[in-house]
């Protein structure tokens, strides 16, 4: 988690897991800028956070929790906490301000 927040080790993530390159270019076109890409990172820390102590870090749940997501998002919005919830809104604006 603290790898994908810091740039310096993510780029250390990017050279040595044959993935890495794939999701970082899947990041990058979605959010059309770097300074974004690392608030994207930060938003998917939160959210992660948010998942963990939701489920009492029970990793089937978790994986429930994400699974019902992909169905139903709002649902999943909903389970976030409200800042997380909030940094989610603030970064979908300037994204979506980005692609006008």
């Amino acid at each position: 988690l603290r790898t994908s927040q810091d740039p310096a080790a993510r780029g250390h993530a990017l050279a040595t897991n044959p993935d890495a390159p794939a999701i970082e270019q899947n990041v990058k076109a979605l959010t059309g800028s770097a300074e974004l890409v690392d608030e994207f990172y930060v938003l998917a820390g939160l959210v992660f956070t948010d998942l963990v102590q939701g489920s009492g870090g029970d990793l089937t749940r978790m994986r429930q929790s994400l699974a019902d997501g992909q169905r139903d998002p709002a649902g999943f919005a909903a389970f976030l906490s409200p800042p997380t919830l909030q940094y989610l809104h603030d970064l979908a604006g300037r994204i979506g301000d980005r692609k006008r």
